[in-house]
């Protein structure tokens, strides 16, 4: 799909229920746990920093907002951002004034470089159901050496088509961890998702930036 063809997806709200009442995606939901239990702060310490490219209308992002991280979420669906806005203040009237999220939502064409991943900047990238393979390298870098990437992807099924090897939006079963080699592998999965809101095969990693 093109940028045009989501942005009248989210627009037109046709599918609804996978764009606006899904619930986060569970392995980015265990992870996020994961590394703030394993990350003490003092209480004068800033909020741990995600960034969510991708985000769409916001599922992963506002979860991890409204658990006290501080979250940049970038889409280049226009409609989809505005959604997300909308939904960030309307969680934030929720909470309270004192603990209103920390949510900043970007409107940006990652394919065309339009947003910087500033390097060393973020404890969590999630990057999840999408693939732009030049994406990877500036996603690790800004990751803070000890931080974690979540990558989701699409995959090629078992014996298919040679039309299908070779689709843009697809890796083939094995390939994605090529792309984190030299970093500590703390999840890796393919095979059938579980995310209600997809269904065909995807490959997930976990990866750890080395603290050296």
């Amino acid at each position: 799909m093109e940028i045009a063809d989501w942005n009248e997806r989210y627009r037109s709200g046709s599918r609804a229920a996978e764009d606006l009442h899904a619930a986060p995606t569970p392995l980015l939901v265990e992870m996020a746990k994961r590394l703030a239990g394993d990350t003490p702060r003092a209480a004068a310490q800033p909020a741990l920093r995600a960034l969510d490219l991708a985000c769409g209308t916001g599922r992963n992002a506002l979860w991890l907002a409204k658990h006290g991280w501080d979250v940049t979420a970038v889409d280049a669906a226009p409609s989809a951002v505005t959604i997300l806005r909308e939904r960030a203040a309307h969680s934030g009237l929720a909470a309270g004034v004192a603990t209103g999220l920390s949510l900043e939502a970007r409107v940006a064409d990652l394919a065309r470089g339009e947003f910087q991943i500033l390097p060393a900047a973020w404890d969590l990238i999630a990057i999840c159901y999408y693939l732009q393979r030049s994406l990877f390298e500036p996603a690790k870098q800004g990751v803070v050496p000890g931080g974690i990437l979540i990558s989701i992807v699409h995959i090629t099924e078992p014996h298919a088509k040679l039309e299908e090897e070779s689709h843009p939006h697809r890796l083939r079963p094995g390939e994605l961890e090529t792309y984190f080699q030299g970093w500590e592998i703390i999840h890796r999965y393919e095979g059938k998702p579980h995310d209600a809101a997809h269904q065909r095969a995807v490959a997930e990693i976990v990866a750890r930036r080395p603290n050296a």
